[in-house]
This record gives C-alpha cells, sequence and structure tokens, in this order.
C-alpha cells in the first residue's frame, strides 16, 4: 500500500483526453473546496465525476485519501460494475458504500456529470429532523421541492439503488434521512454551489431553532416565487460566476489540486 504520509502520483496530464483532464481538474477542485468550507468526514464521503466521452465511466477519490490530497492525477476512474478502469498508483481502492450511492446517480441520469454526498453535522441533523428542510431563508428556498431517502443501513447493497434513484427524481438535491446530504449537477461547480446552498439552508435552520422561539415563515407564495426565480431562465446560471472565482481561491491557497 502506498505511503499517503507525502502521497506522490505521476501526472496524468496528456495521458487522458483533455475533456478528461478538465474533469479531473474539477472534481479535484472540488474535493478542496468541501475541505476548505468545513463539509469533508476524515477520508469518507465522496465526489465523483462522468467521465466525458466514456459512458459507464466516472471518476472517484481513492478511499484513504484525505479530501486535502486529493489532484486531479489521483482520481480513480472506475465503471458502473466497480471495477476500477484507472488506478495511476495510489494502491487504495474504492469505498463499496461510494459506488453503490454514485453508481446509481451516473447510470440512471444521464443529465447528472457530478455527484457530492455529505455527512456535515449540519446536514446529519437536518436529516434526523422529521420536520427536514424548512423553508425558513432565500438558501432553503432555492429548493423547493427536496427529495427524502429513508435509511436503510450502510449504502452497500445494490439494491438500495432503485430506491435512491426514486428519492432523488429528476431534482438536484436528496436528504438522505439520517445520514447526511446528496446533490448532483450538470457541471462540477452547479453541484458543488447546491450543496453548498443546502449546507448553508441547514446551518441556518438550525441556527434559527437553537433560538428556541416561534420561527417566522415566508408566506407559501413567497417560497414559490422565490424558486420559480432561482429557475433557469429566469436569472443568471449558477456556474456563469462562481467556478473562476472558486478556482482561483484555491489557486491562491495552493494550487496542487491540478497536478
Amino acid at each position: 500500500m502506498s505511503d499517503l504520509s507525502s502521497p506522490r502520483i505521476a501526472s496524468l496530464r496528456g495521458k487522458v483526453s483533455a475533456e478528461e483532464w478538465q474533469m479531473r481538474v474539477d472534481v479535484a477542485a472540488c474535493y478542496r473546496l468541501v475541505a476548505l468550507f468545513g463539509m469533508n468526514d476524515l477520508v469518507y464521503n465522496h465526489i465523483s465525476g462522468r467521465v466525458p466521452g466514456e459512458d459507464g465511466h466516472f471518476l472517484i477519490n481513492p478511499y484513504g485519501y484525505a479530501y486535502e490530497e486529493v489532484t486531479a492525477s489521483s482520481l480513480l476512474k472506475i465503471n458502473f460494475d466497480g471495477d476500477v478502469v484507472l488506478d495511476p498508483g495510489t494502491g487504495y481502492g474504492v469505498n463499496l458504500a461510494g459506488f453503490v450511492i454514485h453508481s446509481a446517480v451516473h447510470k440512471a441520469r444521464h443529465d447528472v456529470d457530478c455527484v457530492i454526498h455529505t455527512h456535515s453535522p449540519a446536514g446529519m441533523a437536518v436529516s434526523a429532523l422529521k420536520c427536514g428542510l424548512l423553508p425558513l431563508t432565500q438558501n432553503a428556498m432555492f429548493f423547493g421541492h427536496i427529495g427524502y431517502h429513508e435509511y436503510e443501513g450502510p449504502a452497500v447493497d445494490l439494491d438500495e439503488q432503485q430506491r435512491l434513484v426514486r428519492d432523488l427524481g429528476t431534482g438536484a438535491a436528496l436528504i438522505l434521512r439520517n445520514h447526511g446530504l446528496l446533490t448532483a449537477g450538470r457541471t462540477v461547480c452547479e453541484a458543488f454551489v447546491t450543496m453548498h446552498w443546502l449546507e448553508r439552508a441547514c446551518q441556518a435552520q438550525l441556527a434559527a431553532m437553537a433560538c428556541n422561539t416561534e420561527l417566522n415563515y415566508p408566506d407559501p407564495k413567497t417560497v414559490a416565487l422565490t424558486n420559480d426565480r432561482y429557475k433557469p431562465g429566469q436569472r443568471r446560471k449558477i456556474t456563469e460566476l462562481e467556478w473562476p472565482a472558486m478556482l482561483r481561491m484555491l489557486d491562491r491557497r495552493d494550487p496542487s489540486f491540478r497536478e
């Protein structure tokens, strides 16, 4: 097994297609951002990216890497059967639960190129509330109808995939009851921004509920209007501004995600 005290992986730049390399850079950046915003959980959870032009293949982290260690070249390429198609030399395999959850979404949703799953304290707390996510803030109203998936234990059974996909439906976010959060996007940025807003909505809800005073619920018509104004065509699409800014921020801190 590789020594993760100083993981060193030969660069795959020029050894994969330009489209795959760009996806690798974006997915690696997303791992760093999730860690930077405090949504990571040791070496657990996953961010996956569909490999452009390779039907049935997606990228995922080596099971044993911290999010801050993930680079464009260290990501594993696997197929929908869980087979490792390309391991650049990490010496690590794939977490079974990560494969079950992420392959289910990528296989069923051809419009989704990135899937993010987290176990943040705020996300887990809201997932354990019977009321779920409440429309208390603008961030929460972005989601409108959100999916819920009942807890079935650690997601290692392939049989659960059909229920995960059913509960996500055509949406962009899913609350895994007593478990955590999941978002899906047409781009890495879309999945990340959706997760960031969902995480902030959960944090704000918990803070408001902790005040132990009456909550102010916006009028349902205002909630519907707010949600509608976030839909494509109403205002700018997300990913037009956020991603370049996030990449610049990472480059200032540590550009090694691009390696």
